[in-house]
């Protein structure tokens, strides 16, 4: 029974309170592009958790895009550059 006691204070103490999950969508929020220029719109705010959510989502996954995409071009530009030259070296060193 000991056991089962600590796990419940122990999960009881972990959980998160809804003013703190607030405060991280908002954070979140905070640092989406889209969603900066709004300002602080507290329009339903559980309906739009899920909303940033999405949103950071598919924000690092066009960020991902973007990155493919650079190292792809740096890529190129090296095949091109002379291997000793110095910007060979600088390209060689934003793809590490």
């Amino acid at each position: 029974m000991s056991s089962r006691r600590s796990r419940s204070r122990q999960s009881s103490s972990s959980r998160i309170t809804d003013d703190q999950i607030h405060e991280l969508v908002s954070k979140l929020q905070a640092l989406l592009p889209e969603t900066r220029s709004r300002g602080s719109d507290k329009v339903c705010f559980f309906a739009s958790a899920s909303k940033v959510l999405q949103e950071t989502c598919n924000y690092i996954r066009s960020l991902h895009r973007e990155v493919d995409d650079l190292s792809e071009r740096l890529s190129e530009l090296l095949a091109t550059a002379d291997i000793n030259s110095a910007q060979a070296a600088i390209i060689r060193n934003l793809l590490m």
